[in-house]
Formats: C-alpha cells, sequence, structure tokens
C-alpha cells in the first residue's frame, strides 16, 4: 500500500482537492480513485486519512458548513437578525458547491460542526430558548435551507426549458389556462426557489420561532 504520509497529503488537502473535483463532475463522478489522480496518487493513499469514501464525504460537508464565517451574536444584536444571517450563510455555503446540499444532507456531524451547532444552541439559549426550543428550530431550519437549495440544485440540472417556455406548458394542464392561480403565481412570484421565496420562508420561520418564543415566557411566569 502507498503510504500516504509519505506522499506529502493531508486530510485538509485532500478534502480541498475533493471539493474542488466536486464542482467540476458533481457527486454522481466524485469517486476515490478520481481524487487519488487528481492528487497524483493511488487510491491507496487516501485511506491513510479516511477509512472509507463515506468519512471523506463526511469530512468535505463538514469543511461547507463551518466555512461560512458567521460568529455569534455581536453585542446588542437581536436573535432574530442572528439567526437569519445564519440561515443565508448555510445556503451561500451549500449554493457555493455543485450538489452541496446532497453533501450535507447525506454526511454525518463531524467533531468541529457538532461544536459549532452546540455553539449555536448555547448563543439561543442565552437569547431565552430551552435548550429543547433551540434544537427543534435550528433543525427545522436546516430542513428548510437543505430541502430550498437541494431542489434548486436539481432542477438546475434538470431544466432544459426557457421559464416562459414552462409556464405555457403548465398552463395547458390546467383549466385557466395563464389564468389558473398556480401559473399567475409563479409568473408573479418569480421563481420559487430563488432569493425573494427563500426570505419570504425564512422570515416565515422566524417569526413562528418568536411566537414560540413567547408562549414558553408567559407559560413560565
Amino acid at each position: 500500500m502507498e503510504d500516504g504520509t509519505r506522499t506529502g497529503l493531508t486530510r485538509q488537502t485532500i478534502i480541498e482537492r475533493a471539493l474542488g473535483l466536486l464542482d467540476e463532475v458533481g457527486l454522481e463522478g466524485l469517486t476515490v480513485r478520481r481524487i487519488a489522480a487528481e492528487l497524483g496518487v493511488k487510491s491507496p493513499a487516501l485511506y491513510w486519512h479516511f477509512r472509507n469514501k463515506q468519512e471523506l464525504l463526511d469530512g468535505m460537508a463538514e469543511v461547507v458548513l463551518i466555512g461560512d464565517g458567521v460568529t455569534g451574536p455581536q453585542q446588542g444584536e437581536p436573535w432574530q437578525e442572528w439567526l437569519a444571517n445564519r440561515a443565508r450563510a448555510r445556503r451561500r455555503s451549500l449554493l457555493a458547491h455543485r450538489d452541496g446540499a446532497r453533501l450535507v444532507v447525506n454526511a454525518r456531524l463531524g467533531p468541529a460542526s457538532t461544536r459549532l451547532f452546540d455553539a449555536t444552541l448555547a448563543a439561543l439559549v442565552a437569547h431565552g430558548f430551552t435548550p429543547v426550543l433551540a434544537v427543534r428550530t435550528l433543525m427545522t431550519l436546516s430542513h428548510f435551507i437543505d430541502g430550498v437549495v437541494l431542489q434548486a440544485q436539481t432542477q438546475r440540472h434538470e431544466a432544459d426549458d426557457t421559464p416562459g417556455a414552462a409556464l405555457v406548458a403548465l398552463a395547458g394542464l390546467l383549466d385557466g389556462g395563464m389564468a389558473a392561480p398556480l401559473v399567475v403565481a409563479l409568473r408573479d412570484g418569480g421563481d420559487p426557489l430563488g432569493e425573494e421565496a427563500f426570505e419570504h420562508g425564512l422570515r416565515v420561520l422566524i417569526d413562528g420561532t418568536a411566537a414560540a418564543l413567547e408562549r414558553h415566557r408567559e407559560e413560565g411566569r
């Protein structure tokens, strides 16, 4: 077996090259053999650093998740705004890589991302959340963000019609034609997976969380 410790490889260099290759070929085309070839080594050299491909994918996902650069709330910053910024940063991180959402949703949390998750919980608890409400809030937001990005990235690969042609085709399926509510909504509301739609969903979730937090406080009086 080729000794990965003698080739100059590190976990970081492998992950960085694997993420670069992910952007080129997507998750389906990402293989250990291909990553090794890009690094100029044989596949066994990578197994000095990762026990299997899933462990490598987990490491890649962790780099994506902890790379958003958002720290804890600043002095006097409302938790709503801080949480919204964290959500936007996660979306940007996933969109920064081809199949970024698929990579993350299928990964297991590593030590660094686990500590970051716990620190985020602690920040919410400091603002009056119970640990349970904090976990549920973060999980709900994560599921929303990951789902939106996953669908957007999947449709980006599959789409072959212009938006106008797609609307005409959709109108042909509905009794109301171009006046059908679904067609009007898609025409006037823009991309249902775009920035404005994401911000709407994010605001709904944060406003709902604020209401849940207020109920908790009232019940505790």
